[in-house]
């Protein structure tokens, strides 16, 4: 996998992450040769959600204030119910969302992670997936929402819950071998 090599991929999140949506994509991709790094609020240490109390933490490699969108093939949004709670009413956060797929990089969100997608206008018209609870929210934004392990959508990846990490995964792990994607950018 050559371009794996060359690819470096950005994991946006904050405190209240689910563990296993975080841990497993960054030492999956990292094992498959990319080059991971993790974008915070403050570019600190964030901690995970585990199932049903608070879990390990994950140091940040960086600010997501200053993720330089260039220089990266690929976004990854863990879920969890407060990570992409508190990532959407950041301003920032969501522009940093907008400018990934308008410069038509891969974009994977699972789980409640969606809701970013939503909070920066991307959803309209895609085929997208979700954790059950926020499908409304999904189609009250115009995607077309599906019930499947992944969805793709011109470059933008969607995935339910856990359950799903492995094609979650392997789906990101393909799509960086196909290279940067051509897409309608939201309004």
């Amino acid at each position: 996998m050559p371009k794996m090599k060359n690819a470096k991929i950005l994991i946006m999140a904050t405190n209240g992450f689910e563990q296993s949506e975080l841990q497993v994509p960054l030492k999956e991709l990292r094992d498959a040769g990319a080059t991971v790094h993790v974008a915070t609020l403050d570019g600190k240490a964030i901690k995970g959600w585990d199932q049903s109390d608070w879990g390990e933490s994950v140091d940040g490699d960086l600010k997501i204030s200053d993720v330089n969108v260039d220089d990266y093939i690929a976004l990854v949004l863990p879920g969890g119910q407060i990570n992409p709670d508190i990532l959407r009413a950041d301003e920032t956060a969501v522009q940093k969302v907008r400018d990934f797929v308008a410069g038509d990089k891969i974009v994977a969100a699972i789980c409640h992670a969606p809701w970013l997608l939503i909070e920066a206008g991307v959803v309209e018209g895609r085929e997208m997936t979700s954790y059950h609870s926020i499908r409304t929210d999904l189609k009250n934004a115009g995607a077309n929402v599906v019930d499947k392990e992944v969805a793709i959508s011109n470059g933008i990846i969607t995935s339910r819950s856990p359950d799903d990490l492995p094609a979650f995964v392997a789906k990101i792990i393909e799509e960086v071998n196909e290279g940067e994607h051509s897409r309608d950018v939201a309004a």
